[in-house]
């Protein structure tokens, strides 16, 4: 499994963390990201991830901002992006089996990196039930593609 990892200025350390998280685990990452704390816009690593994921490059993908909010939004342009921002485990277990998410985002000043690496972690050992929820999720698609 091949993970795309983004992040803006304020999520450098915790993108670090998370990336070491992911490779303990044996997943490989691209860090799409920003490696300083300088300022710098949150989409542009937001669409970086969303269109890896979208395109296949990458099977799946983590954003991380301020609140995980924009960087989210960002990833959610692009077509084929199921972004979903998750502050506890639950939430990041359910997008999975539920809504399908192919994109994780949280805020580096909302969570602290333990938390992080639950949540990562609750969503990356669920798996897409479909059935009764892929009628919703084409639903979805089917709103991007109006």
């Amino acid at each position: 499994m091949k993970i795309a990892i983004g992040n803006d200025h304020a999520a450098v350390e915790m993108k670090e963390a998370i990336k070491a998280h992911l490779e303990g685990r044996g997943i490989l990452v691209e860090d799409m990201g920003t490696n300083t704390c300088d300022s710098c816009d949150y989409p542009v690593y937001g669409e970086k991830v969303g269109r890896a994921v979208a395109s296949g490059e990458a099977d799946l993908g983590i954003v991380i901002c301020g609140t995980g909010v924009g960087i989210s939004m960002a990833a959610n342009k692009v077509k084929g992006i199921r972004a979903c921002v998750c502050s506890e485990p639950c939430t990041a277990r359910l997008s999975r089996m539920h809504n399908d998410s192919n994109v994780l985002g949280f805020g580096a000043r909302i969570i602290g990196i333990e938390m992080a690496k639950m949540i990562t972690d609750a969503w990356l050992d669920a798996e897409y039930e479909g059935g009764r929820h892929q009628r919703r999720v084409d639903q979805l698609m089917e709103i991007e593609n109006r």
